[in-house]
């Protein structure tokens, strides 16, 4: 007789880093999730301690967060760490960590990527990247940015 076996449904999220979900025992980057599993991520909703561990790894306040998510201050202050955000908000969030997870791997360095999304950059007409943070076309302009410097093309 055969065994019928089940996959577990249940995502565990982040253990050490933000820009890094587990898998069962395996730390994947965000940049390498399916969109199938960044969507069932963004369905379970990110919680408000996972956004605070993002908040220390990518070292911006809860200002400069909020501002990049499109919500105000208070949506993201006043949850309990064991509670989740909705899934519009779970979705930028795991957009923005994303994005973060790409430049660090780009950069190799925190401190370097951090610093240059607060810098005016000419190929975005003296923005700085981070300003572009707060719409979907903004994050996509800052990732192909990102991605013309992992190619060497001048950016």
């Amino acid at each position: 007789m055969k065994k019928s076996y089940k996959i577990p449904q249940s995502t565990d999220y982040v253990k050490e880093a933000p820009t890094s979900f587990y898998q069962g025992n395996l730390a994947v980057p965000l940049v390498d999730l399916t969109s199938y599993q960044k969507m069932q991520i963004v369905r379970d909703g990110i919680t408000k301690s996972y956004l605070t561990k993002l908040k220390e790894e990518t070292s911006l306040d809860y200002d400069a967060l909020a501002q990049a998510l499109s919500v105000t201050r208070s949506t993201l202050i006043n949850k309990k760490n064991d509670q989740r955000f909705s899934d519009h908000v779970s979705e930028r969030i795991v957009a923005v960590a994303e994005l973060y997870s790409f430049g660090y791997e780009v950069f190799e360095n925190k401190d370097n990527f951090n610093s240059w999304m607060f810098s005016p950059n000419q190929a975005l007409s003296g923005a700085k990247p981070f300003e572009l943070m707060d719409n979907q076309f903004g994050r996509e302009e800052i990732r192909n940015l990102i991605g013309r410097i992992a190619h060497g093309v001048f950016s």
